[in-house]
């Protein structure tokens, strides 16, 4: 495909109870200087029917997909993907603010190499606007089953103004290429949030695509730096899909050691501590996330 041919691209973005939020994000759509877009944003079980809120603001080509219950991050995605009619999906969080040129940033790689799945860009945090949270991540532990982000706090002196491979997707912002939609599927609907860009980016790898990192192309999110304290719901589904991950992502000896690990460090390191602090709510979901993975030992790898 070729540059000049400016394909359609959806943009897909979540709303849940944060319509002030995504607002601001749609606002700063109307500065992107590429103009062959449609947004998609998907309310998530809102308490407010954003609809009239959001139509107010007479954001081009929008359309709103209301949801009688929260999917999560996977199913809302999912389903902004299947209304979706672009050559390309940008998924992205509607707590992040776009730069004008960053469309046509995204799609740069794409054209240079078919075999690029993915494009993502740097991503900085929005209140502290020149620390980075993400540009690439780095590889998978497969012992741990963690992984952490290139550059994450920073300071952006243009270290990362380069581009190439990187090892997973950020779900803030990602630009995939339908093809790969076609060929790999859309999210794992099982991880509801968290893992689950991890998970996809993992199948989008095996089935012989690149996950591309653009340093020209920015982004800021308004997430906190600090990330605030752990909710209890938090560490049910960081829990739960850490191992649900590695279930599904790696070989019999590679999960065993990982099993290992966290059953004779993480499992007891993570119960003493929520116990001392008093978080038993965490505790409980910490618990549960883990036992999860008992009951539900049969799974799919799509």
């Amino acid at each position: 495909m070729e540059p000049h041919l400016q394909p359609l691209v959806s943009i897909i973005a979540l709303n849940y109870n944060q319509t002030n939020v995504t607002c601001e994000f749609l606002e700063s759509t109307k500065l992107l200087t590429y103009r062959n877009f449609e947004t998609i944003v998907v309310d998530n079980g809102s308490t407010v029917n954003p609809t009239e809120q959001m139509n107010a603001g007479k954001y081009p080509n929008l359309k709103i997909l209301l949801s009688e219950k929260n999917l999560g991050f996977t199913g809302g995605n999912n389903l902004g993907m299947q209304h979706a009619k672009g050559d390309f999906i940008f998924i992205v969080n509607n707590d992040t603010e776009v730069t004008p040129d960053l469309i046509e940033r995204l799609l740069e790689p794409f054209f240079k190499d078919d075999k690029i799945g993915v494009v993502c860009p740097k991503i900085r945090f929005f209140h502290h606007p020149n620390v980075i949270q993400y540009a690439g991540f780095h590889k998978m532990n497969l012992l741990t089953g963690r992984t952490g982000a290139v550059g994450s706090r920073e300071e952006d002196k243009g270290q990362y103004d380069g581009e190439g491979p990187t090892h997973c997707a950020h779900g803030a912002a990602m630009m995939v290429k339908r093809e790969v939609l076609d060929k790999v599927g859309m999210f794992a609907d099982k991880f509801f949030i968290y893992y689950e860009e991890s998970d996809w980016s993992a199948r989008i790898i095996r089935a012989g695509y690149t996950i591309y990192y653009n340093g020209k192309g920015l982004i800021y999110h308004k997430e906190s730096i600090t990330m605030g304290k752990e909710s209890a719901i938090k560490a049910y589904y960081h829990t739960r899909n850490r191992i649900l991950y590695m279930r599904r992502n790696t070989n019999k000896l590679q999960l065993t050691s990982f099993l290992l690990f966290f059953t004779f460090f993480t499992f007891p390191k993570s119960v003493l501590k929520y116990t001392v602090k008093g978080q038993f709510e965490h505790l409980k979901s910490f618990l549960r996330g883990t036992f999860w993975n008992v009951t539900n030992s049969s799974y799919s790898t799509i």
